[in-house]
């Protein structure tokens, strides 16, 4: 009993990043009919400012490890809110709802983000101390309480993001627009505006789950990008622009990643995943809990 509670543990907090992470994704995608593969870089850059800010609050101004942090993560989430704007403006605006151009793009992005992350932090890798340095029993079970932070966050973030579709102008606007764009702009919708505001809520996400896991992960320039295959995975299993289907490919893909790895190997839960994405697109092409376009 006491291993299914250790498995279904490590399946909450892995799937809970690649919840945080898939839901930016598949929002821009939805919102945007982009495919973003410079999404990673906005996780990347999220956790290079907590590594970057965090040690000299807690050294030079001597602030408690909690007041660091939080000063890391308003500036982590700042920085990519303004790379956001600039990536937005100055590039994805041009190329709404255009699979080739968002694709040749995004690519070119991830090459200049991470060449940029690379010389100005080097290759090594980074640590930051854990807000919370304490293992937790449950049922025999254990996890981090950094971990059981990360899950709490993640579970809060996304209880707000259902509420701000679901309840608010912003979310019927950007469910308008995902559902049929020139609909939406007889209505009075002004597109270019909600892309904009679904790109950075999609950012922002990345930011988040980027800063929640620099506390419990080795930092690198590139660690954005072993998380975006993972997302890319979950999206097409969970269904390319569903908010549900994300946070159920998130789990399914982590439930496969935590049991597999326990009683085979990684690799063989890899392929396992791999093989998942292949019987989806087989038998329901559209995902779990997407749509067939007409």
């Amino acid at each position: 009993m006491t291993l299914y509670i250790q498995l279904l543990l490590n399946t909450l907090q892995i799937g809970s990043v690649y919840m945080l992470f898939a839901l930016g994704l598949t929002l821009i995608f939805g919102v945007m009919k982009v495919v973003n593969f410079a999404h990673g870089t906005f996780f990347t850059a999220a956790a290079l400012a907590i590594a970057t800010v965090m040690p000299p609050a807690m050294y030079q101004l001597g602030l408690p490890v909690w007041a660091a942090y939080l000063i890391a993560f308003v500036a982590a989430l700042a920085v990519v809110a303004v790379i956001g704007i600039v990536v937005y403006q100055f590039g994805f605006q041009k190329f709404l709802r255009d699979l080739i151009g968002s694709f040749i793009l995004s690519i070119g992005l991830v090459l200049f983000l991470n060449g940029s992350y690379l010389a100005i932090f080097g290759g090594a890798p980074q640590k930051v101390p854990p807000l919370i340095d304490v293992n937790l029993s449950i049922f025999g079970a254990y996890i981090t309480g950094q971990r059981l932070l990360l899950v709490v966050v993640a579970v809060g973030v996304t209880v707000g993001l259902y509420w701000l579709i679901q309840k608010t102008k912003l979310g019927l606007s950007l469910r308008a627009v995902a559902e049929d764009q020139e609909a939406a702009m007889l209505q009075g919708i002004q597109f270019r505006r909600v892309a904009l505001y679904g790109f950075l809520i999609g950012t922002v996400l990345a930011a988040i789950a980027g800063a929640m896991m620099a506390p419990v992960h080795a930092i690198t320039t590139v660690i954005g990008d072993e998380f975006l295959i993972k997302a890319f995975i979950i999206i097409i299993v969970g269904g390319l622009g569903s908010v549900g289907g994300a946070i159920i490919g998130a789990f399914l893909i982590a439930f496969i990643e935590s049991v597999g790895g326990y009683y085979f190997d990684n690799s063989t839960a890899t392929i396992a995943m791999f093989v998942l994405v292949m019987v989806v697109l087989l038998l329901r092409p559209q995902g779990i809990m997407g749509h067939a376009e007409r």
